[in-house]
C-alpha cells in the first residue's frame, strides 16, 4: 500500500517525531545529544523556523515546530540525516538508525497547542526516566527545562508558550508548570500519534458523539484537528497536486522545462552547465530548479543530476523570492 505524501505547509504547526529501528537507543550519551540539538538549532536558524517543544528519549524524540522559509520535508532532512550519519560514523556501526521515515502530524495550533507541548514535554516522566514533576524541572533533555530553567535557548520560542499563560513571565511560567503537573498520571484526551479518522476528530469520544448525530468527516493520519481545519488542509493539498497532475498530462517534465527556460532567457540548452553567480546561467539553473521541484514535484537529486550540480545547489536556487515570481509566471 503506497504511504501518504508530506503535508507541507509552510507556517503550520507540527508534532514530528522518530524511533530508533528496533526501538534501539539513538542517543547513548550526552555527546550524542547536543549533536542533535545543535543541528537542530542550525536548522531552525536557517530555515527561520520555530520550535515551541522537544524532547530526546533514549530510542525516540519528539519535536514540536512551525517551519519557516523551508518545507517541514527540507528541515527535517537536515536534522535527522544528518544526525543519522554523525551517528553511524561515532559509534562505528552501518545501517538505518531510524524505524521507518519520520512521521509528522499537523495540530490545529488554537485547539491543540497547548496539549501537545504538555504532551511531548511529560515524556521523560511518563516513560520513568524520570519519577516527579520535580525531578523532570531539572531533567536538561526537554524544552520544559528550558522554560523552567531560565536556560538561554534562543532557538527555542519560550516567550510565545508562555503568552498563552500570562503577560508577566513570573505568572506564566507558574501557570504553564501547573498545567503541566495536571497532566501527571493523566491519559491523554487526544492520540498524538494514533490514526486517520480517530485523531482528526479529537478523540473516540467526539468521534462517537459525531456517529450519534450522524456527521462524517474525512479523517486522515497525518492531521490532528477538527472538520472544517482538516477540509481546509486537504483541500488546498489536493488543489496543488491537482496542479502538478495537469502540467504533467500537459507533457511538461524536466526536459520541457529546460527548453522552456532556455527560449524565455535567450540562451541554449548548452549554456545550463557554464558556471558563475549571479548572471543569467545562474538564474536559468534557478528558475530550472524552482519549476522542476515545486511545480512537477520532480526530487533535487534528479534534477542536481541532469544540470551537473550539487543537491545543495539545487535547494539554494529555490529559496530567491525572483525566482518564484518568474517562476511562476513562465507557467501561467
Amino acid at each position: 500500500m503506497p504511504r501518504n505524501k508530506r503535508l507541507n505547509v509552510i507556517g503550520g504547526v507540527y508534532h514530528v517525531f522518530t524511533r530508533g529501528i528496533e526501538r534501539k537507543e539513538i542517543f547513548k550519551d550526552s555527546t550524542d545529544r547536543e549533536e542533535f540539538l545543535s543541528r537542530l538549532a542550525d536548522t531552525l536558524d536557517k530555515t527561520k523556523s520555530t520550535c515551541y517543544a522537544w524532547a530526546l528519549m533514549p530510542n525516540h524524540v519528539h519535536i514540536m515546530l512551525r517551519p519557516g522559509k523551508r518545507t517541514l520535508t527540507d528541515i527535517a532532512r537536515r536534522i535527522f540525516t544528518g544526525y543519522a550519519v554523525y551517528f553511524n560514523i561515532r559509534h562505528k556501526r552501518r545501517g538505518y538508525l531510524y524505524q521507518n521515515r519520520y512521521k509528522s502530524i499537523l495540530c490545529q495550533e488554537d485547539i491543540y497547542f497547548e496539549e501537545l507541548i504538555r504532551y511531548i514535554h511529560l515524556n521523560p516522566l511518563k516513560a520513568k526516566i524520570v519519577s516527579t514533576i520535580s525531578q523532570l524541572d531539572k531533567y536538561p533533555w526537554t524544552g520544559h527545562f528550558t522554560i523552567m530553567s531560565s536556560k538561554n535557548c534562543p532557538w527555542q520560542n519560550i516567550d510565545e508558550v508562555l503568552l498563552r499563560f500570562s503577560k508577566k513571565k513570573g505568572k506564566a511560567v507558574a501557570a504553564y508548570r501547573d498545567f503541566i503537573k495536571e497532566g501527571v498520571g493523566k491519559k491523554s484526551m487526544v492520540d498524538f500519534l494514533g490514526g486517520g479518522l480517530i485523531r482528526s476528530a479529537g478523540g473516540w469520544s467526539e468521534l462517537a458523539a459525531m456517529r450519534r448525530k450522524k456527521d462524517y468527516w474525512r479523517g486522515d493520519e497525518r492531521i490532528l484537528g477538527g472538520d472544517s481545519f482538516v477540509n481546509q488542509v486537504l483541500n488546498e493539498y489536493e488543489e496543488k497536486m491537482d496542479q502538478k497532475d495537469k502540467l504533467r498530462r500537459a507533457g511538461w517534465d524536466l526536459t520541457k522545462v529546460i527548453h522552456k527556460v532556455c527560449c524565455e532567457l535567450a540562451i541554449s540548452e548548452e549554456d545550463i552547465y557554464k558556471k558563475g553567480r549571479n548572471n543569467i546561467y545562474s538564474e536559468a539553473k534557478a528558475l530550472i530548479c524552482y519549476l522542476a521541484n515545486k511545480k512537477l514535484g520532480i526530487s533535487g537529486a534528479q534534477i542536481a543530476k541532469r544540470l551537473r550540480i550539487s543537491q545543495p545547489a539545487v535547494a539554494k536556487y529555490m529559496i530567491k523570492e525572483i525566482v518564484r515570481e518568474r517562476g511562476n509566471k513562465l507557467l501561467s
